[in-house]
């Protein structure tokens, strides 16, 4: 049975709104008193807005809103994605929800999307803070989607398809509540039955991170997680290309997804920076 906090959390169902980027349209979900301190969270490669279901009610005070990245969830899908597209469409979202350089949080993928939005439009946010996301070509989902590069199947119910659910990179610990909860939203109906609701294209030419990271003009933080695919040497690394500037936050006995199986502890450090960055202002 799922424990009363994360009960608690779902019932705060959010809004759902979207916007117009560049021809798409940018599906999104909103939390929280409007005209507070803003939150933008970002999911990673074929996830959605509704891996953040659980969470962002637990950032209480602040307005918070996840958009779903084109070619995932309910938003538009284009003939071709990037980074800096991506960024332009959390800006969008922010811009809509009327907040005022808002933090903005990347898991994986998400969070090369929100270091494009900390190089590229540093005066529209406060700060930056990846989750377990990778100094390497590709951001670790689009790797594995890449090498699997196939049409999306067809399962006949919407039970087959929740059990086939599974985290791209696997992880050994995911909180079954929780994997129930964005199974059900990773799907949509189609002819025949269920199927996955993101473009099964939307991974291409990259801009690095690498590359990305030393122009970031604004507070960046990384969430290393303990059994996730950032390595203390790569965390090195990447501190290296800013230096003095990339804290490293290390998330105990977590995998690379730590809202499946360390969702608490995950909120607990946002809250801390979340603090940390208003008192500093």
């Amino acid at each position: 049975m799922p424990p009363t906090w994360f009960e608690r959390a779902l019932a705060q169902q959010p809004e759902h709104r979207d916007v117009v980027v560049a021809g798409a349209r940018v599906a999104y979900r909103s939390w929280g008193p409007v005209g507070a301190p803003g939150v933008v969270l970002v999911h990673g490669g074929a996830a959605h807005s509704g891996w953040w279901d659980h969470l962002a009610p637990l950032l209480t005070g602040y307005r918070v809103v996840a958009p779903d990245l084109t070619g995932h969830g309910d938003s538009d899908r284009r003939e071709a994605y990037d980074l800096l597209l991506w960024a332009r469409e959390v800006v969008a979202v922010a811009a809509a929800e009327g907040l005022q350089r808002p933090l903005v949080v990347g898991h994986s993928m998400g969070g090369w999307v929100a270091t494009a939005v900390g190089g590229h439009h540093p005066g529209e946010v406060s700060g930056v803070v990846l989750i377990d996301s990778r100094l390497v070509e590709q951001p670790a989902d689009e790797e594995q989607l890449r090498q699997r590069r196939r049409p999306h199947r067809v399962y006949p119910s919407r039970d087959d398809a929740i059990g086939r659910f599974r985290t791209l990179p696997p992880q050994d610990v995911v909180l079954p509540y929780v994997a129930d909860h964005v199974a059900r939203g990773s799907l949509r109906a189609v002819e025949g039955g269920w199927t996955w609701a993101f473009d099964p294209e939307f991974f291409g030419s990259r801009l690095r991170l690498r590359d990305l990271l030393p122009d970031v003009a604004v507070p960046i933080t990384l969430l290393r997680c303990e059994h996730g695919l950032v390595s203390a040497e790569m965390a090195a690394d990447m501190a290296g290309l800013v230096p003095g500037r990339l804290p490293v936050v290390e998330l105990p006995d977590s995998g690379h997804h730590p809202m499946l199986d360390q969702p608490l502890a995950l909120v607990a450090v946002l809250r801390t920076l979340l603090a940390v960055g208003r008192l500093a202002r």
